[in-house]
């Protein structure tokens, strides 16, 4: 059971995450800086009698390695969500899950270039299947989004958001491992209040939240606890056992929970090629959960 603890967690990671694309999608009328001000302050608000004592405890060392907790901060904390609200506001919750799940892919590639990481083509096979699957599964829903010449602004920026998040990746498999759980996470949602606060500003918050709906505030609270809490604990755990590689594959499970989603919240009907879709990217899934290739020690002849 408790090999399977990771990957559980992941898939937890990913429903959430599926989660946080269909309600920044309603909450696309607001601007994406103060969705993502709201997000981190209540995440802040949650985390506080949690971190406190932790942080006050582990001050000298969080302020020892300030700059690879900075780096944490601005990629997963910070900019990632940001930039999915931003996307949001010029695509559909369809695309920027798709494109999402080109973070397993962009994820393997640096592992293999900065980390010195080897695969089997397997691994490889798996991540083309995964990929090709929920391109499938996309295009069924959102043919017109992908027509040739059809990327737009909202496509671009999650793309920054696919190499944000790799950063991250690779920063936590790292870096995080210095940091007290709780007490770490409660000094990055720190930073990323005080670096959103005057974009948020900028984008005239300080005239937009006295007139929020019950309905508008019940997304911000679940943008603030679950992709911003949870899913980042849940994930930072996983990834300590899995490696950045491993657990980003799971991403490109996304387009299915966000296309099961769809059909549960908004009555979006599923069509037999997404089904199949579906379940070339669970097939590819399982493909990359080969362990990477060892290199061979020195001196062995191989």
């Amino acid at each position: 059971m408790r090999a399977l603890r990771p990957h559980l967690c992941l898939l937890l990671v990913v429903m959430i995450f599926s989660g946080n694309i269909l309600v920044g999608k309603a909450l696309a009328g607001l601007p994406p800086f103060t969705i993502s001000l709201g997000r981190v302050a209540i995440a802040l608000l949650v985390v506080l009698p949690l971190g406190w004592k932790e942080a006050r405890r582990d001050w000298p060392r969080l302020r020892r390695h300030w700059r690879p907790l900075l780096g944490l901060a601005l990629t997963g904390v910070t900019f990632f969500h940001a930039l999915i609200y931003a996307a949001l506001t010029f695509t559909s919750p369809t695309n920027v899950a798709i494109l999402e799940s080109l973070i397993p892919v962009a994820t393997l590639l640096a592992s293999a270039l900065l980390l010195g990481e080897r695969f089997r083509p397997l691994q490889w096979l798996g991540v083309a299947l995964s990929l090709v699957g929920a391109v499938v599964v996309i295009s069924a829903g959102e043919g017109a989004a992908l027509a040739p010449g059809g990327l737009n602004p909202g496509d671009l920026i999650m793309g920054l958001a696919v190499l944000v998040w790799v950063g991250y990746s690779l920063l936590i498999k790292r870096h995080m491992a210095r940091f007290p759980r709780y007490g770490g996470l409660l000094v990055m949602l720190a930073i990323a209040n005080l670096t959103l606060l005057p974009i948020a500003l900028w984008e005239g918050a300080w005239q937009l939240v006295p007139r929020l709906s019950a309905a508008e505030w019940a997304g911000l609270g679940y943008l603030g606890l679950f992709p911003s809490v949870v899913a980042l604990l849940l994930y930072g755990s996983a990834l300590g056992e899995l490696g950045p590689t491993r657990a980003a594959i799971y991403l490109n499970l996304l387009p299915v929970f966000t296309m099961l989603g769809a059909w549960w919240w908004l009555g979006d009907t599923i069509l037999a090629v997404q089904v199949v879709g579906s379940l070339v990217v669970i097939g590819g899934f399982w493909c990359t959960l080969a362990p990477p290739r060892r290199a061979c020690a020195p001196g062995r002849s191989r």
